[in-house]
């Protein structure tokens, strides 16, 4: 029984290394993810620096109203420029980051001792601008805690009085919690390697074959057809397997080894952590094997078995999206949803945090079990005899 499966195992993979497409889209598409996070920590680094280092540039309209305001932006690195004719259509544009209104009863208001409104003309919803808006924001209240200082100790107030509440801040986030947007991604790449990364080889050994016309001769040898689910499933398997520790590799190497010191937040990726997400991974291989399996046995033609394998990917992956935008805890609840208990614990990981051992064993139980009967149901519908004619 194991010389056969051996047998049939050593065939669909030295078929599957002879093909050069399967093996350039091997080693190709891990390295997405961590391809994509160097660019993406690049340009984030680049903005960053450019925007917090150089002088803001700061269109002001009626500048004249506030002369100690205009000297006090001058004086931390911002350019006042004349404001534009038209300000919101400008910011809406995107030809300016923000502008400032002064109206002109400012100064009345200021020598008065009442609130002196200031207009803060921007667009919340373009990233680009958030670092000029948000240093804009810091100057103004800057300026305005000066002012409320200087008119209690005109008055003979000490300025601690405003101060009713002493905080102390402590924040228990881990370097690794603190990247909190690079964390999010990583689920989600993991995901995509494990259900892509053995496709290639999946479709090859069935519809790929069924096209040929080299899977009837196949069957009619004196295998188990379930022996010859078990070698197909072993070469999806050993490609998924090195589909995994491909992006595993890519992200340890860009997160530890890259210079990251520009970076606002610190990232790290221990081995333990790296050696968890792999462990914790192991269950969704065999569960995307077997899927992927059924998926190309069940279809009719090579290229229709392409076009619902690439969308394979979204399915599982579409849990650990939401994870970027509503966060869940790692209960024990989740844990019994196949894949995307994992996707919590690998978050858990990527964020340094502790797993617990029964959420781990639940999740993988859960999704092997899941995988196991998938299994069975691959080996049922490859035993039917429509398996060898397109449908």
């Amino acid at each position: 029984m194991l010389s056969n499966i051996l047998t049939v195992f050593t065939k669909e993979l030295t078929d599957s290394l002879r093909d050069r497409r399967t093996i350039f889209g091997a080693l190709f598409y891990p390295l997405l993810g961590p391809v994509l996070m160097v660019v993406l920590i690049s340009v984030i680094v680049r903005v960053s620096s450019d925007q917090s280092e150089q002088n803001l540039e700061l269109p002001v309209i009626g500048a004249e109203h506030a002369p100690n305001l205009i000297a006090f932006l001058e004086q931390n690195r911002v350019n006042v420029l004349p404001g534009p004719a038209d300000p919101e259509a400008q910011v809406q544009a995107g030809d300016l980051d923000v502008v400032i209104v002064i109206p002109a009863g400012f100064g009345d208001d200021l020598a008065a001792g009442r609130p002196a409104t200031v207009q803060v003309i921007f667009d919340d919803s373009r990233q680009s601008a958030s670092v000029p808006v948000g240093r804009t924001f810091d100057l103004l209240n800057g300026y305005s805690r000066q002012i409320g200082v200087l008119r209690l100790v005109a008055r003979g107030v000490s300025p601690v009085v405003l101060e009713a509440i002493a905080i102390e801040e402590i924040d228990l986030a881990t370097p690794q919690s603190q990247a909190a947007l690079f964390i999010n991604i990583l689920p989600y790449f993991m995901i995509f390697s494990i259900f892509i990364g053995g496709t290639g080889v999946t479709i090859d050994a069935t519809a790929g074959e069924r096209e040929r016309g080299t899977l009837e001769p196949l069957v009619i040898n004196p295998v188990a057809r379930w022996e010859l689910v078990a070698g197909k499933l072993g070469v999806t398997l050993v490609f998924t397997l090195q589909a995994v520790l491909e992006t595993l590799l890519g992200f340890g190497l860009m997160i530890n080894f890259l210079p990251l010191a520009e970076l606002p937040v610190q990232l790290s990726l221990s081995v333990e952590s790296l050696a968890g997400i792999f462990l914790i991974s192991l269950p969704m291989m065999v569960l995307a094997a077997a899927l992927q399996f059924i998926i190309a046995t069940f279809t009719r033609s090579f290229r229709e078995a392409q076009n619902y394998l690439s969308l394979l990917p979204l399915i599982p992956a579409l849990p650990g999206m939401f994870l970027a935008f509503v966060p869940f805890k790692p209960e024990l609840w989740t844990m019994l949803i196949p894949t995307f208990g994992q996707q919590l614990l690998i978050n858990q990981f990527m964020r340094g945090e502790a797993v617990a051992p029964i959420n781990a064993l639940v999740a993988s139980a859960v999704t092997l079990g899941t995988g196991a009967a998938l299994v069975v149901v691959a080996v049922r519908l490859f035993s039917r005899e429509q398996v060898l004619f397109s449908k």
